[in-house]
């Protein structure tokens, strides 16, 4: 009721802005003649965002998601230039505008001549499609390193979700970004771990086709945890051919991956994927890693304006980690730089998903894309980053489990018009998203066998319906993009360790308006301004004991910047941002509390660079400066703990046509404050990777090497207060995860 409530008190604002933009857009009568058509690749596959440029007039327009374009104005004997990142450009002349035209475009060699900068394309997402053609992932941890400016790092013995920073945050494992796979949502609300907790190792790396990315909360189909940006990751339509791959290093690694066509004809087909991965790690006590994913999709196209895809998979991983060991042991000579203080730790999580999507084509402007989905996790997680800090006897190990449904689906209609003046299109969506965590835990255990405590236990059930309505179109070399969101949250909440059966409950709503404005001067130059609120919900237990007092802190914000060519052969992006955070009110799933930090204040600029220096030849660089602070604390006591202020990542790329393809890759990160006062530091690395290789038709040979000059560096470090065994009284200092060494490892693939 209360998202009603919400909904028709903003119906007047709503009205008035809808009535103003369709007084404009229709102000002028269509004229002209029309051609319509659809652009797929040499596997029948729909192509999106091709540019489609006429070259008798010097109009253009581009490809949808369906492939799908439209040309006003056209006349017979006009030429058309059809170009995509990746393919070999086309041009045909028009002889016919009766029937819809069929173009088939071919893959080739990536080349920088082919980007064509327009304001219906998400240019920013040409970087990464860029990255990944000249240097594809290889590795789960490479999947949201991909994006300019993310940092990764790794402190759990390979099976735990990364802790992710971007743009002045320390994300912790998902906090701040919104991540999906295929729409798929990849955050987990109220886990027991951690608000938004995002663990991407169910994805098969080498399924992945491309990458949607933005910073900031400026997009009306992304919701919670969309404030520093979001990420969603595409899977392969379909594969060209099957490959087995295999694997290994040094550390006891090995890996077996697989993917396999099952059905390729008459519009159809289907393929499987499997992976398998195991590894001890560096550690002197063996990390026992392993890994399976299963990975199945289907797509086929019922009738001509309807296409049915079907995605399910299955991920099981368990593992023994070392933990973050304080830098005191290690400098006194307890225990080596790969030593424990507590090598019991360690976990097991499962998760299986299941995703039907349905595009249904309604008529020439106008469509409808669809999905539902069905998850099921398990989790268990032991952890001790005090040791004996709590008790001085047992240890401090914690022991984080639930076993969580998930179900949800979304739905959006899309509607493109035309006028003499106008061309833009009409979006509006509505989701909903349903989590039941059951038997949601946080205890205190000991060597993983025995339970002395239980800190917290219950049942979670929290819904998320989101709605949101708005309109993307250009006049002359201007597009704007207003748009609302509204989304609407159900936190229920049962606690086991109260004596009488109570269920806790709170409903709260949130309005995020937004709008977006890009100025195109050409094809090779493009001005931007974004603008937009956004938000991140707070753990259902948190909720319920805030009783529904600041539990969806909004996050304010813009980007200002340019993507320009210089030159045909390189792209620049520079952008200014700002963003305002209401409350960072964190839950601290390690210790089960809550930490509200007040309103906070980040700023910063970001820099990517490609060039193109030969025809096989590729030079990436990505620069980002932040500055984070809390604003409600005192000058010197304002740092935001583990924000980093400037990140550079750099890599030289090789793909030459005969197969040849080599990388270096280059991972830098400033010392940063460890705490509020900054008076402990969390050092900075500087890690150099390679990797080189050889492609035959069926045959394929390659190496990669991690840390090429064994550098120390920390992967993660956190400023943390823990009394070993036999000391009188606790310390805080820096507790670290060691970063991997110089790390070897071989690589064979069969094509066939």
């Amino acid at each position: 009721m209360l998202f009603l409530t919400i909904v028709i008190k903003h119906i007047p604002k709503i009205k008035l802005a809808l009535f103003l933009i369709i007084s404009i857009l229709f102000n002028s009568q269509i004229k002209g003649q029309t051609l319509t058509g659809i652009i797929v690749n040499q596997n029948e596959q729909a192509l999106p965002e091709v540019n489609v440029l006429n070259l008798s007039n010097g109009q253009h327009t581009h490809s949808n998601e369906q492939g799908f374009f439209r040309f006003e104005n056209v006349s017979l004997g006009d030429t058309l230039k059809f170009s995509h990142v990746g393919y070999i450009t086309l041009q045909t002349v028009i002889d016919n505008l009766t029937t819809p035209l069929k173009i088939t475009l071919n893959a080739k060699s990536i080349k920088l001549d082919d980007v064509v900068i327009a304001v219906d394309i998400n240019a920013l997402n040409l970087i990464t499609d860029i990255d990944i053609q000249t240097n594809p992932v290889n590795s789960s941890q490479d999947l949201l390193r991909k994006i300019p400016g993310v940092v990764m790092g790794q402190h759990a013995g390979g099976g735990k979700a990364e802790q992710i920073f971007l743009r002045g945050f320390d994300i912790d494992h998902g906090t701040d970004i919104n991540i999906t796979v295929d729409g798929l949502p990849v955050n987990m609300v109220s886990h027991a771990h951690g608000q938004g907790y995002a663990d991407l190792h169910f994805v098969i790396p080498e399924t992945i086709e491309k990458i949607d990315f933005g910073k900031g909360p400026y997009y009306q189909n992304k919701g919670n945890f969309t404030t520093a940006g979001y990420a969603n990751f595409k899977t392969r339509q379909k594969i060209d051919s099957s490959v087995v791959k295999l694997e290994l290093g040094q550390f006891h690694t090995h890996r077996l991956m697989g993917m396999f066509n099952v059905y390729n004809k008459n519009n159809q087909n289907a393929y499987i994927a499997t992976e398998y991965l195991a590894t001890d790690g560096p550690f002197e006590s063996p990390q026992n890693f392993d890994r399976i994913n299963i990975f199945g999709k289907y797509n086929g196209l019922l009738t001509a304006t309807d296409k049915l895809g079907i995605t399910a998979s299955y991920f099981d991983s368990k593992w023994d980690a070392s933990g973050q060991i304080p830098q005191r042991a290690v400098n006194s000579g307890l225990i080596t730089r790969f030593g424990a203080i507590d090598d019991t730790e360690g976990g097991n999580t499962k998760r299986t998903n299941l995703l039907i999507n349905y595009d249904k084509v309604l008529d020439e402007t106008s469509s409808i894309k669809s999905y539902v989905y069905l998850n099921r996790y398990d989790f268990e997680l032991y952890s001790n980053f005090t040791f004996f800090l709590e008790d001085s006897v047992n240890g401090d190990q914690i022991r984080q489990k639930e076993n969580r449904t998930i179900y949800g689906f979304s739905s959006e209609y899309k509607k493109a018009f035309t006028t003499d003046n106008i061309k833009g299109t009409w979006h509006a969506g509505i989701s909903l998203r349903n989590d039941q965590s059951t038997n949601n835990e946080l205890s205190h255990t000991l060597n993983r066998q025995e339970t002395l405590d239980r800190i917290k236990l219950g049942n979670i059930n929290e819904t998320n319906i989101g709605a949101y309505l708005g309109t993307t179109f250009t006049v002359n070399k201007w597009m704007f993009n207003p748009s609302v969101r509204i989304d609407y949250f159900d936190f229920n909440y049962n606690d086991a360790l109260i004596s009488e059966y109570q269920t806790q409950s709170v409903s709260k709503a949130i309005v995020s308006p937004k709008f977006n404005i890009i100025y195109n001067q050409s094809q090779n130059l493009q001005l931007y301004l974004k603008t937009g609120k956004g938000f991140h919900s707070n753990d259902t237990r948190v909720v319920v004991a805030q009783n529904g007092e600041k539990i969806l802190p909004a996050a304010y914000g813009f980007d200002a910047g340019f993507i320009w060519k210089p030159t045909p052969k390189m792209l620049i992006n520079l952008a200014y941002w700002y963003l305002y955070l209401e409350q960072e009110f964190v839950y601290v799933g390690d210790a089960g509390i809550v930490e509200p930090s007040g309103k906070s204040r980040r700023q910063g600029f970001d820099f990517s660079y490609r060039y193109q220096i030969l025809p096989f030849l590729f030079w990436n660089l990505d620069a980002n400066y932040s500055h984070a602070r809390a604003i409600e604390e005192e000058k010197g006591n304002d740092y935001i703990p583990l924000a980093p202020d400037f990140t550079l990542v750099s890599s030289l790329n090789l793909v030459h046509q005969s197969g040849l393809y080599g990388s270096a890759n280059v991972r830098f990160i400033n010392d940063r404050p460890a705490n509020e006062d900054n008076s402990i530091i969390a050092k900075g690395y500087t890690v150099l990777d390679v990797n080189a290789g050889q492609k035959w038709k069926n045959l394929g040979f390659g190496i990669q090497v991690q840390n090429l000059l064994n550098t120390e560096w920390n992967e993660t470090q956190f400023a943390t207060e823990s009394r070993l065994q036999f000391e009188p009284k606790p310390v805080e200092e820096i507790h670290f995860t060691p970063g991997t060494p110089f790390f070897l490892k071989a690589m064979i693939e069969y094509n066939f």
